[in-house]
């Protein structure tokens, strides 16, 4: 349900360990970094009036919720750079013990009013080597795309500008650049609001009396530059996307 203010969103992912190691002769010095990703999504968020709560990748393995009860405390599910394997692979199923199917879940709970997006990423959609893995999950029926089995990313060093393909009238035409994205192809009866040459960078569409979208490019460096990441507009695309997803 929403608060007051604006659209309640669950955002699960944007964070990631970091384990190098440092050899110096007969000598290895170990070092790990520990990192969120999310702040400038949730800045443009709020911006456009939502309230988020955000689990880092970590967190969601046991916090993802387990239950319709769980997924209605939101208006909107945010999936970003977490693999199927965070939702799937939970203690209980890895432990060898059968569990909730939180991708199927989440299927369920779209079709039957819910709202879901997924942002891109090297750990969404297909990912890098095919690992984030949703192509052969029920998140796949309900995003209006088609993910591919095996590796989808482009990079764009030179970096490329989206344009505007469909969607609000108000939204710009063109957009700063990104450096890369998730390839997808888009139903024949989503709405591609964004494109990257010929690839859709945001579709938005309905599964059963839900709504979803994707959103091909990262919320974070390196396929989202500080340019895109601080653009003035980015909060009225934000707001847009709400409004057609849960109508806030």
């Amino acid at each position: 349900m929403s608060a007051d203010d604006g659209p309640v969103i669950l955002l699960a992912g944007e964070s990631w360990r970091t384990l190098s190691f440092e050899i110096k002769g007969r000598n290895v010095v170990a070092d790990g970094e520990y990192v969120e990703g999310a702040d400038h999504l949730v800045a443009a968020l709020e911006a456009a009036g939502a309230s988020v709560e955000f689990q880092p990748c970590h967190v969601a393995v046991d916090a993802f919720p387990r239950s319709r009860e769980e997924l209605d405390a939101y208006d909107l599910v945010l999936l970003s750079d977490i693999g199927a394997d965070s939702l799937q692979i939970t203690p209980r199923v890895a432990a060898g013990e059968t569990d909730v199917d939180r991708c199927a879940l989440l299927e369920r709970w779209v079709r039957d009013g819910g709202a879901l997006g997924m942002i891109g990423g090297y750990m969404s959609f297909a990912g890098v080597g095919g690992q984030a893995r949703y192509a052969r999950t029920a998140v796949a029926d309900a995003l209006p795309v088609r993910i591919a089995p095996h590796d989808d990313r482009i990079e764009v060093p030179g970096g490329v500008a989206p344009r505007r393909t469909g969607g609000p009238d108000s939204l710009p035409e063109e957009w700063p650049v990104v450096l890369g994205y998730n390839r997808l192809e888009a139903d024949p009866d989503a709405d591609v609001w964004a494109s990257v040459g010929d690839d859709p960078l945001l579709v938005v569409g309905d599964h059963g009396d839900g709504r979803a979208f994707a959103f091909a490019t990262d919320c974070a460096p390196h396929w989202a530059p500080l340019d895109f990441l601080e653009w003035e507009r980015l909060p009225e695309i934000w707001d847009a996307i709400l409004e057609a997803t849960v109508g806030s």
